[in-house]
C-alpha cells in the first residue's frame, strides 16, 4: 500500500501538532487569549536543543532545553500578559504579536539568521526501523504513544488535583474564581508552564526529522497547531488532540497523492469549511455572553 508511509507519518505529525495545540487551547480556555508567541517558544526549544546537544551529554541537554523553554513561557506570561490582565483583549493580542517578533529577532541576533544544523540527533529515537515493510525513524512510532501518555497525564492533573480544579474554575468563570480566593496568577502561570513544557517535548520530536532549525521554523507548525485547536474546538483538550491528528493525517495523505503543493492550503481550507458548518469546532461548546 503506497499510502501507508504517509499514514504513519501523518499520525506522527499529528501528535507533534497536538503537543503544540494543547498550549493554545489551555491559554485560551482561561484567558481567552490567542498566544501568538507559542510557535516561537516551540522554535526556541529546538534552538536550545541544537546548542545544548552540541556541547553536553544528552541526559543534561534535553532537560536543559525543556527547562529553558518552560522559563521562557513563564517569563512571557509575567512580563507581557500579566500587566495587561484588565486591559482590552486587543491589547493582549498586540502584546502577543510583539512578543512573537521579539523572540524571532533575538533568535536572529543569536544565530545570525543562519539555520542551525541538527548535528547531534537524539540517539535511539532517530534510528531507522521497519514497520509493516516501511522504513521510518523510531521517533515516528514513539510520537503518538508519547503524545497520548502526556495527554492522559494532563487530563488526570486537570481532573484530580487542586491546581487542576483551580484551572477548571478559572476557565469556567474567571472573575468568580478570583472572588472565591483562587490564586489566579499562579493558575495562569501554571498554564503557561504546562503549555511550554509540551511545546518543548513536541519540538524535540519534530526537529528529529529535520536537518536544521531556523528562526521561522516555529511559524508553520505553530499556525497549524492553532488551526487544530480551533478545528477541534478551542478550549477543549480532546478537541485540540483530535483536530491535530486529523490535520496531520490529511496533510500527509495529500502529499502521498502527489499534491504536496496544496497540503498547507488544504489545512486552512478544511478549517474554513468546518467553521462554516460548526463555528465552535468539533468539540466546542456554545457560549452565551451575559449582558
Amino acid at each position: 500500500m503506497k499510502l501507508l508511509p504517509y499514514i504513519i507519518n501523518g499520525i506522527s505529525v499529528g501528535g507533534q501538532y497536538a503537543l503544540i495545540a494543547i498550549g493554545y487551547t489551555l491559554v485560551y480556555g482561561i484567558l481567552r487569549l490567542i498566544n501568538f508567541a507559542h510557535g516561537d517558544v516551540f522554535m526556541v526549544a529546538g534552538l536550545v536543543m541544537v546548542y545544548a546537544t552540541a556541547s553536553m551529554p544528552f541526559y543534561l541537554a534535553l532537560p536543559l532545553a525543556i527547562l529553558v523553554t518552560v522559563i521562557l513561557g513563564f517569563t512571557i506570561e509575567r512580563v507581557a500578559y500579566k500587566p495587561l490582565r484588565s486591559a482590552p483583549r486587543m491589547s493582549l493580542m498586540i502584546s502577543a504579536i510583539g512578543v512573537s517578533y521579539l523572540i524571532q529577532n533575538l533568535a536572529f541576533y543569536i544565530t545570525g539568521g543562519v539555520p542551525q544544523p541538527v548535528t547531534h540527533p537524539i540517539p535511539w529515537i532517530s534510528d531507522q526501523v521497519m514497520l509493516l515493510g516501511v522504513s521510518t525513524k523510531r521517533v515516528t512510532l514513539i510520537t503518538p504513544v508519547l503524545t497520548i501518555l502526556l495527554v492522559l497525564l494532563l487530563v488526570y492533573l486537570i481532573n484530580h488535583t487542586k491546581i487542576g480544579m483551580a484551572m477548571r474554575a478559572a476557565a469556567k468563570d474567571f472573575e468568580t474564581a478570583q472572588l472565591m480566593g483562587i490564586k489566579i496568577n499562579s493558575v495562569i502561570s501554571m498554564t503557561f508552564v504546562i503549555g511550554s513544557f509540551l511545546a518543548a517535548v513536541g519540538s524535540m520530536l519534530y526537529f528529529t526529522n529535520y536537518p536544521s532549525v531556523a528562526i521561522t521554523s516555529g511559524g508553520m507548525p505553530g499556525l497549524k497547531a492553532f488551526v487544530a485547536a480551533v478545528f477541534g474546538g478551542i478550549g477543549s483538550i480532546p478537541g485540540a488532540v483530535v483536530g491535530a491528528f486529523i490535520i496531520g493525517l490529511c496533510e500527509e495523505l495529500i502529499k502521498g497523492l502527489g499534491y504536496t503543493t496544496f497540503s498547507d492550503a488544504f489545512t486552512f481550507a478544511l478549517l474554513i469549511v468546518v467553521l462554516c458548518v460548526r463555528p465552535t469546532g468539533l468539540f466546542g461548546e456554545k457560549v452565551t455572553d451575559k449582558v
